[in-house]
């Protein structure tokens, strides 16, 4: 599957390449569940991106993240609302992501 239609193709295509931690965005409080270190989301390092759109509702708006803990290298998942309706944190680490697009996948599903 090189290009999920889902979101939830998109966690099982992630879980599929070593991707296993649930990360829930929450800036600076969640600590790594191998490390223990918190995991702050300006020094995620996202290793895959996919960003879907609702067909007809801009609130159905979704990304999920590959991302991977700076201090261990244990790889996670992030699924949250994009749009309107995401966190600031997450828009602020998506648009780093676009302006300096080193690592990765980056994805569009519908």
């Amino acid at each position: 599957m090189d290009m999920p239609e889902t979101v939830t193709d998109a966690v099982r295509l992630l879980e599929n390449e070593g991707f296993r931690i649930d990360v829930p965005f929450a800036v600076g409080s969640e600590p790594c569940h191998s490390c223990g270190q918190v995991l702050e989301s300006a020094r995620l390092i996202v290793r895959r991106t996919f960003r879907f759109e609702g067909a007809s509702d801009p609130g159905d708006e979704a990304i999920v993240l590959g991302v991977e803990c700076p201090a261990c290298g244990a790889k996670g998942i992030v699924v949250s609302a994009y749009g309107a309706d995401a966190d600031a944190a997450l828009i602020a680490l998506v648009s780093r992501l676009r302006d300096a697009r080193t690592e990765g996948s980056t994805r569009r599903a519908g």
